[in-house]
């Protein structure tokens, strides 16, 4: 899956040892998208992938990832880890913040017509209470 955004929060560098006594390390991110409603998305590169794709807040990119979810304790925890990085000038798809490969497309958002002769939305929407006291 791709996505395009921007970088608003750089996380600091996590390492440590595995069980097996490996060590690991992870960055963590979050990219707020250039929609007309803007998503935030938190993500992060693993391993040696954390070093080979540094990003700045501020930087515009164009993500690839997978989303993954695991099962601890009984309960579940989904993740988003980043697998490449690249700016999204190089990319070619600055307009185009979500990429095709998206599951669920944004409708295009269109306001319904309005008509002064259109039914009122419930039963005594027309008539003006006396006593009523609100002020809108």
């Amino acid at each position: 899956m791709e996505v395009t955004g921007k970088i608003i929060v750089a996380l600091p560098e996590m390492s440590g040892t595995s069980k097996a006594g490996n060590a690991w390390k992870k960055r963590e991110y979050v990219l707020e998208t250039q929609e007309t409603y803007p998503r935030k998305i938190h993500f992060d590169f693993f391993g040696e992938r954390a070093d080979q794709f540094p990003l700045n807040v501020g930087d515009v990119i164009k993500l690839s990832f997978d989303i993954e979810s695991r099962e601890y304790n009984g309960r579940w925890f989904t993740s988003i880890r980043g697998w490449k990085s690249e700016p999204a000038s190089a990319a070619g798809t600055a307009a185009a913040p979500v990429a095709a490969g998206q599951a669920f497309p944004e409708p295009p958002v269109s306001a319904p017509a309005y008509s002064a002769s259109a039914a009122p939305a419930y039963p005594g929407a027309n008539e003006s209470a006396p006593n009523d006291d609100l002020p809108f």
